[in-house]
């Protein structure tokens, strides 16, 4: 790390996760792949929930071997503090869903990342820029094909 330069904890959404093994995404794979290489050196934090959906997707998809998910998982596991859904995250996803703030599956992550002490998660699946308890989100994907400034600083790069 840099010194004097200050990096937020933060999570990463199921989409990058997905992204980076899937060799389908011919523009979004390497840079997620990229960002999951460079995560773990940095203070960054998977929920239970990404990675279980992680699973979910990706054998919905069939894009991998199903022992290969599941060893990719056990990586990821191994490489990343990992953070749990608690009954505080659950009701705040369903009050964040109620109250018409994103849905449930959505909310409860962040709420479970806010937990983690993260403050920023990178997903492209919700609005860039808003904030959802206390989370900012933030897309990593510049439409110019690349990593925004912000996750290059973020990550080092």
């Amino acid at each position: 790390m840099q010194s004097g330069v200050v990096r937020p904890r933060f999570t990463l959404d199921t989409n990058l996760l997905v992204y980076s093994v899937d060799q389908g995404e011919p523009v979004k794979h390497p840079l997620a792949a990229q960002i999951l290489l460079a995560a773990p050196h940095v203070d960054c934090w998977l929920t239970l929930q990404a990675l279980s959906e992680f699973y979910w997707a990706i054998s919905r998809k069939r894009i991998m071997p199903l022992s290969e998910v599941a060893a990719q998982i056990d990586d990821w596991l191994m490489y990343f503090p990992a953070a749990a859904a608690s009954g505080g995250a659950v009701q705040a996803g369903v009050a964040h869903a109620v109250a018409g703030r994103g849905s449930y599956w959505d909310a409860l992550l962040i709420a479970t990342a806010a937990e983690a002490g993260c403050t920023l998660i990178l997903t492209e699946d919700l609005q860039d820029g808003s904030t959802l308890g206390g989370v900012e989100i933030h897309n990593p994907f510049d439409p110019g094909g690349g990593l925004t400034a912000r996750v290059r600083q973020l990550l080092g790069l």
